[in-house]
């Protein structure tokens, strides 16, 4: 593993993920519990819910598992079905953790939670090796390029610490990886129960010479660090969540006559920045002005402002512009389009077929949609793309749709905050897909509709 520097409390977000019983609430417990990052009202009440179940045996101990099990079905069934946040801090930085559920029914709340993670950690039982469930995760973290993937391999004395098993494990982890175009994960033997390398190295795995996770968590650079790293500066995308124009009352920060032909547009950067007198473009019409003003929290007035801040901007010149909207830096923008390639992870146990009609959420933006093809789907034994007519639950594939109206479409693998859109079911209203946008088709087939 390369070494990092990390400056000292900068936040970390990371999601653990794996399939049924491979521990990972375990693990996120041992990780809050020796790190000292459980309050004692808490580990009392744990303690007396372990005791009360005859956990441990007749020495006591504590089940780490309801540290992040919150849900009364979760700590009946013994199973984690939501995603569980938990904060906690080192001496190093502070951590958003994400707790993934295992069972296949769930693994739309496994993407939900790695959608932002700066690293996930997939579990793996050393008993069982790689399952279809883990390949099915490694394929989603490829496809939402989540910048750090970590593998624990746990439960590593049930299998007396053996350094081929974990030989083993690795050489199978190392086939996925390669066979999807996911970068070489860092490996580690852990076991969650007795805390063998979660915080502190252990002294029954000689011939592990890698880092503890903790300490690999604490080093790996987050995507702000990594994009704050990187020679390319991200153009300004700034979606429009609201248009602004006060009735009656004096906005703070303004006097009455600005205040009499205010209009503004509030939003979140969703990428770079904006500084006053900036040339932009509003897309989907094309059109470009300059930036006049940027107002912050409580009318204050900015120069400038970045990812991601929420402001209003003014703009020079009154344009048609609705939520939905997007202002750009101009010059950076692609031409509008509503022909949609894309990889989708289905989440719905209702079926996608071609023509159906369903929105997408892009931004702030909702259109109506139709599927115009389904390419194909992802065989999670040797990652081809078999062809389909269909999506199922969990299915990972390859579409193209076709939208009522042009959006500003850009590669996730690009721009990974602005080349995600959901699809809804129009109905109900529930998610059905999650949803990252390609490239156009290009001159071959395994071009075009490549995972």
């Amino acid at each position: 593993m390369g070494e990092f520097t990390t400056p000292s409390g900068t936040l970390f977000r990371f999601a653990t993920a794996g399939s049924v019983d491979d521990g990972k609430s375990t693990l996120v417990g041992r990780l809050l519990h020796d790190s000292k990052a459980i309050l004692a009202d808490t580990l009392a009440a744990v303690t007396r819910t372990s005791a009360e179940r005859g956990f441990g045996g007749s020495d006591g101990g504590v089940d780490l598992a309801l540290l992040t099990d919150g849900l009364r079905a979760e700590r009946e069934q013994g199973i984690t079905i939501d995603v569980a946040y938990r904060y906690f801090a080192t001496a190093a930085r502070s951590f958003i953790l994400a707790d993934c559920p295992g069972h296949v029914q769930y693994t739309k709340n496994t993407v939900t939670g790695a959608s932002t993670a700066d690293a996930v950690v997939v579990l793996i039982d050393a008993r069982k090796g790689v399952l279809e469930q883990t390949r099915r995760h490694l394929s989603v973290l490829h496809l939402l390029r989540v910048p750090h993937v970590i593998i624990a391999v746990n439960k590593i004395d049930l299998v007396d610490f053996s350094e081929s098993v974990f030989d083993g494990i690795v050489a199978e982890v190392s086939h996925v990886a390669r066979s999807i175009g996911l970068a070489e994960p860092l490996v580690v033997p852990v076991s969650a129960l007795a805390g063998d390398n979660v915080v502190e190295p252990s002294a029954r795995t000689p011939w592990y010479h890698g880092s503890a996770l903790l300490e690999i968590l604490e080093s790996l650079p987050s995507i702000d660090e990594l994009e704050a790293a990187s020679d390319t500066v991200e153009p300004l995308r700034f979606p429009v969540q609201l248009v602004l124009r006060p009735q009656g009352g004096l906005a703070p920060g303004l006097r009455a006559e600005e205040f009499r032909d205010y209009r503004g547009y509030a939003g979140q950067l969703a990428a770079g920045s904006v500084n006053l007198g900036d040339s932009v473009t509003v897309l989907p019409s094309g059109k470009t002005t300059s930036v006049v003003g940027i107002d912050g929290p409580g009318g204050s007035h900015l120069a400038s402002a970045a990812a991601p801040q929420s402001v209003v901007l003014r703009l020079s010149d009154e344009l048609d512009i609705a939520r939905g909207e997007m202002i750009s830096g101009s010059g950076t923008t692609r031409e509008v389009s509503q022909d949609l390639y894309s990889s989708l992870c289905w989440l719905s146990a209702k079926p996608l077929r071609e023509g159906a009609k369903v929105l997408v959420k892009h931004g702030t933006r909702t259109v109506q949609a139709l599927v115009r093809a389904i390419i194909g789907k992802l065989d999670l034994d040797d990652f081809s793309l078999l062809p389909s007519s269909s999506l199922a639950l969990n299915d990972i594939g390859t579409v193209q749709l076709r939208l009522a109206a042009p959006l500003p479409l850009e590669p996730y693998a690009e721009h990974r905050r602005t080349g995600a859109f959901l699809v809804i079911d129009p109905l109900d209203g529930n998610t059905l897909a999650a949803g990252m946008i390609g490239e156009r088709p290009g001159d071959s087939e395994e071009e075009r509709y490549s995972i």
